[in-house]
């Protein structure tokens, strides 16, 4: 019979091992879909690579994640140096940041031939390897990436294992890939728009594919893998501006207060309170390039009562005050235009 009279160290113990062995509460569909429609995606690179029989592609290390989607052909690849596995077409690999990772195609005879960092050339935008000779075997585009909640919380931060999944023709990955790569070399107006949306769109599709899985990658992810943690951050993602309290996150959570804050602190490295206002500037800047509203308003959404408290916190973010951040957005769509 349980010991009704526990310790507080034995309840955390008791929580921790309840985290460990998948017994928390199930994270929501809701909740899933507050996340996925706050999270922004920065796109740093589009790399296109054609590996014709007979070479070999290594790739060093960046310090942001990778989508790496083959579009065709059969190979191999290896990452970060452990037993290749087969390619085919539709795979899709997110490798986790600063990973290096090779990909080889068998030619007819002989060793293979090594395609050297001095192929690769950007070209409309676009970087590109360089085939030496030959028809390629690989074709695959790769996708460079952050993508976070506010400036702080990186959804694959913390990623150590690839994530490895086969979709088919009829998942269309490869149509947003190739649209994506169709958006850097038109660099029409919104082209960084585009292809955040378009690769946000694949992240989506994955978390979805996960969602129906048995095994269930998102809990790789450690934002993701407590879910009674998860639940509160979802809530705070979902309404930066409601009056939040350690207290009244610990209740949604379903945690004591102590509890609370140190599992919060362990996936986070930061409060609560910390998270919450790198989530409320967020939403100000938001508000601030796409409304007209009032900044008196603006900080009463980002849930700040007084504006002078609203503006010195959103001068520690972004180094401006509100108006001149907004002003200057103003003039950089301007710009655009012209």
């Amino acid at each position: 019979m349980p010991n009704s009279k526990a310790t507080p160290k034995q309840n955390l113990v008791e929580q921790s091992g309840a985290r460990r062995t998948g017994a928390a509460v199930k994270l929501s569909t809701t909740d899933l879909n507050s996340l996925m429609k706050a999270l922004d995606i920065d796109v740093i690179a589009l790399t296109e690579i054609l590996v014709p029989p007979g070479h070999r592609v290594e790739f060093g290390t960046i310090d942001v994640p990778g989508i790496h989607y083959n579009l065709s052909g059969m190979g191999r690849i290896s990452i970060n140096g452990k037993p290749a596995i087969p390619l085919s077409p539709h795979l899709l690999i997110i490798v986790p940041p600063n990973t290096p990772l090779t990909i080889e195609v068998d030619g007819e005879s002989g060793p293979q031939r090594l395609i050297s960092r001095d192929c690769w050339t950007r070209r409309d935008g676009i970087l590109r390897v360089a085939v030496p000779d030959g028809q390629p075997e690989i074709v695959q585009v790769c996708g460079f990436f952050n993508a976070s909640f506010g400036q702080s919380v990186r959804l694959f931060g913390e990623l150590r294992e690839p994530v490895i999944e086969q979709f088919e023709p009829a998942d269309r990955i490869d149509l947003k890939l190739r649209e994506a790569m169709d958006e850097l070399l038109q660099q029409e107006v919104g082209v960084g728009a585009m292809t955040a949306s378009l690769l946000k769109q694949i992240v989506v599709s994955l978390v979805r594919r996960s969602v129906k899985s048995s095994q269930r990658w998102t809990e790789r992810f450690s934002i993701l893998a407590d879910r009674q943690i998860t639940r509160a951050f979802a809530d705070m993602v979902a309404r930066p501006g409601a009056a939040h309290s350690v207290q009244s996150l610990a209740h949604c959570a379903g945690l004591s207060r102590s509890a609370f804050m140190t599992r919060f602190s362990d996936i986070f490295g930061q409060t609560p309170m910390a998270i919450l206002r790198d989530l409320r500037m967020r939403q100000a800047a938001i508000d601030l390039k796409t409304t007209s509203m009032p900044i008196d308003i603006v900080a009463l959404n980002a849930g700040y009562e007084s504006r002078s408290s609203f503006a010195r916190a959103f001068r520690r973010a972004y180094n401006q005050d509100p108006s001149d951040y907004r002003r200057t957005a103003k003039e950089s769509k301007a710009d655009i235009r012209t």
